[in-house]
């Protein structure tokens, strides 16, 4: 099958800044805090495979399945935004664990599908672009391709930036780390907030005048 170049390289550079490996690698370190290596390689594997699953069956069916659903890609921005909101207030305000042994503490795999993989990798955003760069690409001789290849290539780098995540955040020292996990907090929850006000705005468009 042929891969076509101009589809590649713009689904590529809209999935990097959608999907932002780096940023979404300090948000996985994180979240991830206190818990050993072996976790952190599950939980990073889950959540990027998830990911895929959930943008390329997105890709293929989510602009039926949400119709035959009744819910407007609006709809989908709002509950989005408020899930990632929830989770940028926690890595606000929620005070730095001691490092120490941990053994006591409960690993909770759900984190590898809530907020890592929806809605901070496969989110409103991201699944948006997804159903408009699939709609595109079925016009266009190795279209489908392209854009499913494209999303390997991303998902892949967020994978190796989620294994060395804990290497990233180590060279960047504790109280860098703090701080930095707090601001991303912060742009987070913006983030979230600009999906609910897209939402919200694409509804007030779609009101009867």
């Amino acid at each position: 099958m042929n891969i076509d170049l101009e589809t590649l390289l713009t689904s590529l550079s809209a999935y990097f800044v959608l999907v932002d490996p780096l940023g979404a690698s300090l948000i996985f370190n994180a979240l991830t805090k206190g818990h050993d290596s072996a976790y952190c390689r599950k939980i990073a594997f889950r959540a990027v495979g998830l990911s895929f699953l959930v943008i390329i069956g997105f890709g293929f069916f989510g602009e039926t399945l949400l119709s035959r659903l009744g819910i407007t890609m609006e709809a989908f921005r709002v509950a989005g935004g408020i899930l990632l909101f929830y989770t940028a207030f926690s890595m606000v305000v929620r005070p730095d664990e001691p490092s120490g042994d941990d053994s006591d503490k409960p690993p909770s795999n759900e984190i590898a599908v809530f907020p890592l993989s929806i809605p901070l990798m496969a989110g409103p955003g991201c699944l948006t672009l997804t159903i408009l760069l699939f709609s595109k690409a079925r016009q266009v001789d190795g279209g489908m391709l392209s854009v499913v290849l494209a999303s390997v290539i991303i998902l892949s780098m967020a994978l190796a930036a989620f294994l060395l995540s804990r290497k990233i955040a180590n060279a960047m020292g504790g109280t860098a780390n703090a701080i930095v996990k707090r601001l991303l907090g912060v742009l987070l929850a913006a983030l979230s907030i600009q999906f609910i006000v897209d939402g919200i705005m694409g509804m007030v468009v779609q009101l009867p005048k």
